[in-house]
């Protein structure tokens, strides 16, 4: 898959193609729908499919200091995009100037001179341009001048999580904060995955017998509640069965919070420096502060029990 970086980056005898534009963050199974339809049809109409996102997140350019916790960033998204078959990605830069180009002149610079859509995929509730003004019907006016079509896809999707709600990537972030893997994962399709280097932490993990991988993880991630879940430590190609402990380590006072990875039975691991992405499974238990070490030992141990048998259980 191709990926580019602002509108210059697109080669200049850039075809035809059919487009869908979105922040797309998660890439959830609501999303999926409308990658998906915009594939099929680039396939029948025997053009490639192109993904148009942001970045920043928009609302972080329209109101600053407001940018939402990200279910994925970029490189993700376009691995998960890539896997349905979209032939590239544009990631157009957010910038002021760009908030305040009009719905029709986005439609010339982006879909008529660049990118020569021959056809739009759009949810519908879709808004662009500047103030949002711009929406599916207006898209569908200007098909008609500059001879593209307009798809509209209903991307609603329920499900058990968040009580029936309609999947978004607005409740996925909530389900997250609240600790709800397991509901974050059914939206998603997948586990909630966060991802970084390992840092070195106070390597109290290493002293107690259950070290970790300390993920640094990147700006405005999304990071599940404080607590301890059953997971998968991603590193150097390998998924490892891993107990992962997000938190401030109350039982030593700790002030910051942190995203710790154990991967269960393994020994010698030298992950330091490391890019690596933990995906979180399930939900085992709050975080607490013990009566003392031995008590803390104790619950580690169970805790390790219990994500081994979950993992397990996934086959």
């Amino acid at each position: 898959m191709q990926r580019w970086r602002g509108l210059e980056d697109i080669p200049q005898d850039w075809g035809r193609s059919v487009v869908t534009i979105g922040s797309y963050d998660g890439v959830h199974r609501g999303h999926q729908l409308i990658i998906k339809h915009a594939v099929d049809r680039a396939r029948e109409l025997g053009v490639p499919a192109v993904v148009v996102t942001f970045d920043p997140h928009p609302s972080e350019v329209v109101r600053p200091g407001s940018h939402p916790p990200l279910l994925a960033p970029h490189h993700r998204r376009a691995e998960l995009m890539a896997e349905l078959g979209v032939d590239a990605a544009l990631v157009l830069p957010f910038t002021t100037e760009f908030s305040k180009l009009s719905p029709a002149d986005f439609v010339v610079k982006v879909l008529v001179d660049k990118l020569h859509a021959k056809a739009v995929v759009e949810g519908p509730n879709f808004r662009f341009g500047h103030k949002a003004a711009g929406n599916v019907e207006f898209l569908a006016e200007q098909g008609k001048t500059y001879d593209f079509e307009v798809d509209v896809v209903d991307l609603y999707v329920t499900g058990e999580a968040g009580g029936g709600e309609p999947f978004s990537s607005t409740l996925t972030r909530r389900l997250v904060a609240e600790g709800d893997v397991a509901g974050a994962r059914e939206i998603l399709g997948r586990p909630h995955r966060v991802e970084g280097v390992v840092v070195r932490g106070a390597q109290r993990g290493r002293e107690l017998g259950f070290p970790t991988a300390n993920v640094e993880t990147l700006p405005h991630t999304a990071i599940p509640a404080d607590g301890v879940y059953a997971g998968f430590l991603h590193a150097q190609g390998e998924a490892m069965p891993a107990a992962i402990s997000v938190g401030t380590n109350p039982q030593f006072d700790g002030t910051e919070r942190t995203v710790e990875a154990y991967a269960i039975d393994r020994v010698g691991l030298d992950l330091y420096g490391l890019h690596v992405a933990v995906d979180f499974l399930a939900y085992v238990r709050g975080q607490a502060k013990f009566e003392s070490l031995e008590a803390l030992l104790e619950q580690m141990a169970v805790d390790v029990q219990r994500c081994r048998e979950i993992v397990a259980a996934e086959g």
